[in-house]
């Protein structure tokens, strides 16, 4: 069955679970790897993948949906959100971040300048 032409200008991924990603080198302990399906507007949008392991970061602003895998992300602050499937979380720029990754996590994340910026 072909996709109208409409429909498949406008389909970004046929399955971001099944997207291959090329390791990106951003984090060697994480074995860090991404993919930009698409930009809109001045946000990038695509899909990541990192751990198992520990890595330390300072975030850009970012909006991301985890697709699978499990860990933990720490602020600075002390406080934690427990990844797993289904959790969307708002990373603000500048936040600075300890990566705790048990089962390697995949993410679909929305990214760009701060609001208003």
């Amino acid at each position: 069955m072909s996709v109208p032409a409409m429909a498949s200008a406008r389909l970004v991924s046929a399955d971001v679970l099944a997207e291959a990603l090329p390791p990106d080198g951003a984090s060697e302990s994480l074995a860090t790897a991404h993919v930009v399906l698409g930009q809109s507007w001045t946000c990038d949008l695509g899909l990541w993948e990192a751990g198992p392991g520990t890595d330390v970061d300072v975030e850009s602003e970012e909006l991301f949906l985890v697709l699978s895998g499990a860990g933990t992300v720490t602020f600075a602050d002390g406080s934690r959100i427990d990844l797993r499937r289904g959790v969307l979380v708002h990373l603000r720029a500048g936040d600075r971040t300890t990566w705790e990754i048990t089962d390697r996590v995949r993410k679909l994340f929305l990214s760009g300048p701060p609001a208003g910026g």
